[in-house]
């Protein structure tokens, strides 16, 4: 015990006073008398990517539960200050005899060493080992939960947390519901991940749905929501500008499931009504050089503006500039689909009307007709069409505005999910009361 503790502290991660993450000697932050709440490990692979604003808001506002980050790669923590975070260890595969003929394959006929690692990797010989030090950092920690950040990430570490017999369960987020399912015998363990965890959490209804039909049972499944800092947002009912220089805005990762492409489609036939009119787009991605080739191909540039990555304070600028929020997600050749957004919950807190596809969780928080207009994914004429039918109505956009502020309070507020996530912790470790398992729908969601 006490060698894996050491061995667990002298990687504690402290919260740095500069851009820069450093190692230092540990804090006293095993489980002692002095705080007697429950403690959580909180298991993801990356601490933390910008786009996991709402990973951030749930690891470091937790109440009835203390937690600890556990992480194969910590960064970004200047914008997540968060303490403890505990790197893992990477370990080295063992070497079999008899693997002189893998290390020639992969050395000298594809070229390629060391092996690429599939995740739950089986080394040398089909002999499985664990790729990282996490069942000793469990044994040191001795928590009462451990909470797997992403689907894919708990098929990786299943066979690690089963070893450790700390009781465990997942949270899917939107893309880790399908990310890899091509992948041979991925989804049996996939499966077996439904099999060994407590619960299965998901964003959306739309995601606890995919999830049930790819195996998980029903009365594992929880809805998860994104806790939005509603009092930090500050409300503003829209109004039409008086110059006509509307401001439509979006922000997300630029990657295909997020519609950027039929946006621009449609921004021909609104730009023809409203000339002065711009598209304001933050986020990076992948698919930023395409869209800023197809932006210029088009003769759009007077129209839209890339801000690039912004971090809240600016997004929430951009909010209160902004006239009417954009987010017409669609499904991807590979079934990558949104649970709901967290950038357009957050608008619709700051009062902007919603223009998005009836895609994923999307129609869970927007109400066509009340919150905003939803429209079918990948059609350009009707979303110009909805985008156009809500600038032309003062009247329509200060409705929506109203409304998706209220909408969103009911819906989305910081304290009511940070709860539930915790009910969910407690039902986990069995001190909370279960929930009617009958259905995920109807008996589990939150209003």
């Amino acid at each position: 015990m006490k060698t894996g503790w050491r061995r667990a502290t002298l990687r504690h991660i402290a919260a740095p006073t500069v851009h820069l993450f450093a190692v230092t000697e540990p804090q006293p932050t095993p489980p002692t008398a002095d705080d007697p709440r429950p403690l959580v490990v909180s298991l993801c692979g990356t601490y933390l990517k910008r786009e996991m604003q709402s990973l951030y808001r749930q690891i470091a506002h937790l109440r009835e539960f203390r937690t600890v980050v556990f992480a194969e790669q910590v960064e970004n923590v200047a914008e997540f200050p968060f303490e403890p975070v505990v790197k893992m260890e990477k370990r080295t595969e063992p070497r079999y005899r008899g693997n002189f003929v893998k290390r020639f394959y992969y050395k000298h006929v594809i070229k390629q060493w060391p092996p690429p690692v599939p995740i739950g990797h089986v080394g040398n010989a089909g002999q499985y080992y664990h790729p990282y030090d996490l069942v000793d950092l469990l044994t040191a920690w001795q928590p009462a939960l451990v909470h797997v950040y992403y689907g894919h990430k708990a098929v990786k570490y299943r066979r690690m947390l089963q070893a450790s017999g700390v009781p465990w369960l997942v949270s899917f987020h939107g893309v880790d519901v399908v990310k890899f399912i091509d992948r041979p015998g991925y989804l049996e363990g996939l499966r077996q991940v439904f099999a060994e965890a407590r619960l299965v959490l998901a964003r959306s209804e739309s995601l606890l749905d995919r999830l049930r039909d790819l195996g998980c049972p029903p009365e594992k499944l929880r809805l998860n929501r994104t806790p939005v800092p509603l009092d930090d947002i500050t409300f503003a009912e829209r109004r039409p500008p008086e110059s006509g220089e509307w401001r439509l805005l979006q922000a997300c990762r630029l990657i295909p499931k997020k519609g950027l492409f039929t946006t621009l489609q449609a921004l021909p036939t609104v730009v023809a009504r409203w000339p002065r009119l711009k598209f304001v787009l933050a986020g990076t991605g992948p698919d930023e050089a395409r869209f800023r080739d197809a932006v210029r191909a088009a003769g759009l540039e007077a129209h839209v503006e890339l801000l690039g990555w912004v971090d809240q304070d600016r997004l929430r600028a951009e909010f209160a500039r902004a006239h009417a929020f954009l987010h017409p997600s669609e499904l991807t050749e590979t079934s990558d689909q949104e649970g709901v957004p967290n950038a357009m919950v957050e608008a619709m807190a700051a009062g902007l009307p919603i223009v998005a596809t009836t895609h994923g969780g999307i129609p869970e928080a927007v109400a066509s007709g009340t919150d905003g207009l939803l429209v079918p994914e990948k059609d350009p004429a009707a979303l110009a069409s909805a985008i156009l039918e809500l600038l032309d109505d003062p009247a329509l956009l200060a409705r929506f505005s109203r409304q998706a502020h209220v909408s969103v309070r009911e819906k989305f507020g910081f304290a009511e999910q940070i709860a539930a996530l915790e009910g969910c912790y407690a039902e986990a470790i069995g001190s909370g009361v279960p929930a009617d398992t009958k259905t995920h729908r109807s008996e589990n969601a939150i209003p």
